[in-house]
């Protein structure tokens, strides 16, 4: 147990996701870290060596010196140039080498979070070397590392854990970008209201309401007369959400009701991390 029980969810949920991942990786052969992922760009290994990597820099190691190669297509601004240092760096090693790594990488953050004693409150340093709270670092730790679980079970045909805790943590970080996206980059108009029907392992139906400036607010409660309803299995809304798969490839898998160019422009803007 950690000492504060705010932290205690976001801690199992990545002990849970991170002895997955180790379970999954394991016992493959070289070849299979070479396999493509969900993630824009990267392989087996490269998702393997980012959860390396973030979690090294949680325990405050310093961050590798290492020049990027100019002729990697999915660097496109400074998180991902950001993101790549420390997946590029790793992108020659081994299978032995990689899965030594991450073992004795959880076994350090798996004591860290174990004997942590400071207030939730306390400012510690974010993925992107930012200042964060530290319950806020460790939930974001929890939903990335169940993000990239499912990034390796689909790459490695080995689908599971689409309701283990790190998915309800992955659902409240997904859905913060929600009125952002519908009011703000898909430009919802004043006084609209628009819902998200989800079904599955984790169900939920949120609505965002457009105010008469503009601005856009996540509620539960339903709405009468929406603009647009939404409508996807768990699966698909975390994939778009996460930015894994263009509407257009799952469009067989939503069903829009309403507005049909505003439902487009949602579906358009709907990746709310890179």
């Amino acid at each position: 147990m950690t000492v504060h029980p705010s932290l205690q969810p976001y801690a199992d949920a990545w002990t849970h996701s991170i002895e997955a991942i180790s379970e999954l990786v394991l016992p493959l052969p070289e070849r299979e870290w070479n396999r493509a992922t969900p993630c824009p760009g990267w392989s087996v290994r490269d998702v393997v060596s980012h959860i390396i990597g973030i979690e090294c820099e949680q325990l405050g190691d310093p961050r590798p010196i290492h020049t990027l190669p100019r002729d990697l297509r999915h660097v496109v601004d400074e998180f991902t140039r950001y993101m790549e240092v420390q997946v590029d760096v790793r992108r020659h090693h081994t299978a032995p080498e990689m899965t030594s790594e991450l073992e004795y990488t959880v076994i350090r953050r798996a004591r860290q979070l174990r004997g942590e004693k400071r207030d939730p409150a306390t400012m510690v340093r974010g993925p992107l070397g930012e200042q964060v709270t530290l319950e806020q670092a460790l939930r974001l730790r929890a939903y990335d590392v169940w993000v990239h679980e499912q990034d390796l079970r689909a790459a490695l045909g080995a689908p599971g854990n689409w309701d283990a805790p790190g998915a309800f943590i992955a659902r409240d970080v997904l859905l913060e970008g929600l009125a952002k996206v519908v009011a703000k980059r898909a430009g919802a108009p004043a006084n609209s209201a628009v819902v998200l029907d989800v079904h599955g392992p984790v169900e939920f139906m949120r609505t965002v309401r457009v105010d008469a400036q503009g601005r856009g607010t996540l509620d539960m409660a339903p709405s009468l007369g929406p603009a647009v309803t939404l409508t996807m299995d768990w699966e698909t809304y975390v994939r778009l959400a996460a930015g894994r798969v263009r509407p257009r490839v799952v469009a067989d898998r939503v069903k829009a009701e309403g507005d049909p160019a505003l439902a487009e422009a949602i579906l358009t803007q709907f990746a709310v991390t890179p």
